[in-house]
């Protein structure tokens, strides 16, 4: 089956509920880089209700979601017939909320969490192209993103460092 045909058959299935939260709500059925939109999307949530939480719930909340994202990409893919396809988004939900812990509501870290984010995800820098290539199934589809997101964890807080350190 090719990539096109999985997407429009999740779309097929967009009301059922499994679909709709791997989907990131409808954002990974965009055109034309649904990573980014998913991620954009995870962005957007994280700025309304996770970045006003202390950093420890932001944790739990991202790694329920990593958690969630595995029973639930099993459950879509063994329904449906599909894998690891671009339409699935909550991967990004995931592993961008991990970046983002702690980094408070402000728009510097999240626009730099965001872009370091999407680079290690894109690049897949070892070992998150091996976690990629090797691991099968929902986990495998969450666990290249939750190794990207504590990358861009690190990076992100690198940066900020940086940012204090010029700011003083």
């Amino acid at each position: 089956m090719s990539e096109r045909s999985e997407v429009s058959d999740l779309r097929r299935h967009w009301r059922d509920p499994a679909v709709l939260i791997c989907c990131g709500f409808g954002s990974g059925f965009l055109p034309k880089a649904p990573g980014t939109w998913g991620s954009l999307a995870a962005l957007v949530v994280w700025w309304w209700l996770l970045a006003p939480l202390g950093w420890w719930l932001q944790l739990i909340v991202a790694l329920a979601t990593f958690f969630l994202g595995v029973w639930l990409v099993d459950r879509v893919a063994r329904r449906y017939g599909v894998g690891d396809e671009p339409a699935i988004v909550i991967d990004e939900f995931a592993g961008l909320w991990i970046t983002l812990v702690g980094a408070g509501a402000e728009v510097l870290p999240a626009l730099l969490g965001f872009i370091a984010f999407r680079i290690f995800d894109v690049l897949k820098p070892w070992p998150i192209k091996v976690a990629d290539a090797r691991v099968k199934g929902g986990f495998g589809v969450m666990l290249d993103d939750v190794i990207a997101g504590v990358f861009a964890f690190l990076l992100l807080q690198i940066l900020l460092q940086i940012v204090a350190q010029i700011s003083l």
